[in-house]
């Protein structure tokens, strides 16, 4: 897989997500960061439909987090962008998920790192002329073999 992609359209977006879900697995942290309109939750629908979830897959802003279960792995889709710090986090109680599903976390980047020891960054951002751009960053040897090579 890519460890660099652009993304021209939603559709795109989605894509990538439902390429990266192949590599998911029970157990792994995704933390997506970017600003605003960046794609997060576009990416996160593709993971979605990646991993078999069935329903939509929505921004979880106001309720927090939710469980997409019924696909080749629960999806745990959490919007962290309104907690402060790690007590938010922990009253979450995304631990008692953790080992049993993919847990994608928006605006997580500084938050939710310790619930894995390793877990996958992905980078997004928007251009000005709208295109959205990923980069993925492994944390973790496991996650660098999983990526392979991955250049470009």
């Amino acid at each position: 897989m890519r460890r660099e992609q652009e993304l021209p359209t939603v559709a795109d977006t989605q894509a990538f997500g439902r390429e990266l879900a192949q590599l998911l697995r029970p157990g792994d942290l995704v933390v997506l960061a970017g600003p605003l309109g960046a794609g997060k939750t576009a990416l996160t629908q593709g993971i979605g439909a990646g991993l078999g979830v069935p329903g939509p897959v929505t921004s979880p802003t106001f309720v927090l987090a939710r469980v997409h279960r019924g696909g080749r792995v629960p999806l745990v889709h959490v919007d962290a962008y309104r907690l402060s710090g790690m007590a938010d986090v922990d009253d979450l109680d995304l631990d008692a998920t953790t080992d049993e599903a993919v847990t994608v976390v928006e605006w997580g980047h500084g938050l939710v790192e310790q619930l894995a020891d390793e877990h996958l960054v992905v980078e997004l951002d928007r251009r000005d002329d709208d295109v959205r751009t990923a980069r993925l960053v492994p944390v973790g040897p496991g996650w660098e073999q999983r990526l392979g090579d991955g250049a470009g």
